[in-house]
């Protein structure tokens, strides 16, 4: 009886991983807030998954906002392995990555010729050992190529992410149905808090950011401020994105008002 037991178990085990679409050891990628992790599958980002994350506007051409999401979420992968940067607009500016503490010397940037040539060399990116990251700017991911993707990160555990972009403009792709993606991401830019009164310039960048879809979690919106941006601090901490809001039906509060209240 308690053999019986035993293989229920282990057939339970292999059901669960093969319906969280990733190797079982890959674990998670905690953002380090309990409100937004306790959505997620796990208590985190899946890794060894890929992820989609898609702008809004003109970020669907300049991908401007995406492109920084995605860095600051992956840098500390980027810190455990190389990061496979695959674009097809010569464009990134590996500065501005170094800033939100994403570190430029494990940055690997490929140019792809076309949409066929980005999702191959993403694919071979994923399977590659000693790489721990791999994005990849791409209209968009049919259920065939999305399941070679997913494919390929289970080879090692590596995590993608897929940022939806239009280089060129034009009216773009319609969106595949059914994508095996482990969560999609919308992402456009927030205004930032002022700057202390002592110091010069913008303060941190920030995100709007809404999980729109999540494979065993529930869908929400925040906004996420970038930590120590563009500061030598930045290298230093767990997680370069922390939360400063929930967004939900109602608007938050003037500027004026939280600078009363504190």
């Amino acid at each position: 009886m308690s053999e019986s037991r035993g293989r229920l178990a282990a057939i339970r085990a292999k059901i669960a991983a093969l319906e969280a679409g990733g190797r079982p050891d890959a674990g998670v990628l905690p953002f380090g807030d309990e409100g937004l992790d306790g959505r997620l599958p796990g208590g985190g980002l899946a890794l060894g998954r890929w992820h989609e994350i898609v702008g809004v506007g003109l970020e669907a051409e300049t991908g401007a906002a995406p492109a920084a999401f995605a860095a600051l979420v992956a840098a500390p992968l980027a810190r455990r392995g190389e990061a496979v940067w695959v674009l097809r607009r010569d464009d990134l500016w590996a500065p501005g990555l170094a800033g939100l503490g994403f570190p430029p010397e494990r940055l690997i940037q490929v140019c792809a010729r076309d949409e066929a040539e980005a999702l191959a060399v993403m694919e071979d990116a994923l399977s590659t050992a000693g790489v721990a990251a791999v994005f990849g700017e791409v209209e968009a991911v049919d259920l065939t190529a999305g399941r070679r993707l997913q494919l390929a990160c289970e080879r090692r555990g590596t995590t993608g992410f897929v940022i939806k972009r239009r280089p060129f403009g034009g009216a773009g792709k319609a969106e595949a149905a059914g994508s095996v993606t482990a969560s999609r991401w919308r992402v456009k830019s927030a205004p930032s808090e002022p700057a202390a009164s002592d110091a010069f310039g913008l303060g941190a960048p920030r995100f709007e950011v809404a999980l729109e879809r999540c494979r065993g979690g529930r869908t929400g919106a925040w906004i996420l401020e970038a930590v120590a941006a563009y500061s030598w601090e930045a290298a230093d901490v767990a997680h370069p994105l922390r939360l400063v809001a929930d967004l939900g039906d109602r608007e938050l509060a003037p500027a004026s008002e939280r600078r009363r209240a504190a």
